[in-house]
């Protein structure tokens, strides 16, 4: 059956109110028939027996510690027949627990003998312990649902920062430079022998040396950059090299703290010619 909303006729007619088959249909027939079934609306949904019983006990006020069995196996017994009524499937376990509850009322309504009545433990026991256990769980259950989820609640955001980071060494402080270079002088006297010539050193070529071993290493320990085998003058060279290079702001000499390691590393944008 297809609508349409205008259809080609004289002024005076009266428009149908639907085309069937591509015929005009000028009122709604009285026998039109609408199965039963059509249409079911079902108000409660439950999630197994625990939690029909809960929501009897709940729903007429009844103590959970002290459950008057009779008038919960008849409510529970009632919703099952109505949902068989209605052509329900039905769980095994909503039979189960019907023949459960309807052998706790039977024990329940049985004379106990007189030695025995302290004893025998309440036959609703079980069953209480495994209510107030399901009741905790959908209490939690429903903590965790109240927490903000990620698709329902909020979205993430991914957030990328294209910046380079630079490694910055500490400052140097110049009593532990100085410390350092006695220390390196002391090793230089221990190893020290005769020359019998004197090569000519040059500051400016010792600076060129200190910046291609940072340029291939990045920093370096301070002492590193020495070589005390090779005597006083090639410390006293390779050390003002270093104090020039520091000077002309192409290294920068820095330290974690007093007494740490002394390091050096080639400034960004400093030339190795």
């Amino acid at each position: 059956m297809s609508y349409e909303a205008e259809v080609d006729c004289p002024e005076d007619a009266v428009l149908p109110v639907a085309l069937l088959y591509g015929e005009p249909l000028p009122e709604i027939p009285a026998d039109l028939f609408i199965p039963p079934d059509a249409l079911r609306v079902i108000l409660e949904a439950f999630e197994g027996p625990l939690d029909l019983l809960l929501y009897l006990i709940r729903k007429h006020n009844l103590d959970v510690l002290d459950i008057p069995m009779a008038q919960l196996t008849a409510q529970y017994m009632s919703y099952v027949e109505m949902m068989r009524a209605h052509q329900l499937e039905l769980a095994a376990e909503y039979l189960l627990m019907a023949a459960l509850l309807i052998e706790i009322k039977s024990r329940m309504l049985l004379p106990r003998p007189q030695q025995s009545a302290q004893e025998e433990p309440d036959p609703r026991a079980e069953l209480v312990r495994r209510l107030l256990e399901y009741e905790r769980m959908k209490a939690a259950a429903r903590r965790l649902d109240g927490l903000p989820q990620r698709g329902r609640d909020f979205t993430v955001v991914s957030v990328f920062l294209d910046r380079v980071a630079v490694e910055r060494l500490p400052e140097v402080n110049p009593e532990d430079l100085r410390l350092a270079w006695l220390g390196l002088l002391s090793r230089a006297k221990a190893n020290r022998h005769h020359r019998v010539t004197r090569e000519q050193l040059s500051v400016r070529e010792r600076m060129s040396a200190v910046l291609r071993r940072l340029q291939a290493a990045g920093f370096m320990n301070f002492e590193d950059l020495f070589e005390p085998e090779r005597g006083v003058a090639e410390l006293v060279v390779t050390f003002l090299a270093i104090l020039e290079l520091g000077r002309e702001s192409l290294v920068e000499i820095t330290q974690q703290a007093c007494f740490s390691p002394i390091y050096v590393r080639l400034k960004d944008g400093s030339i190795v010619g």
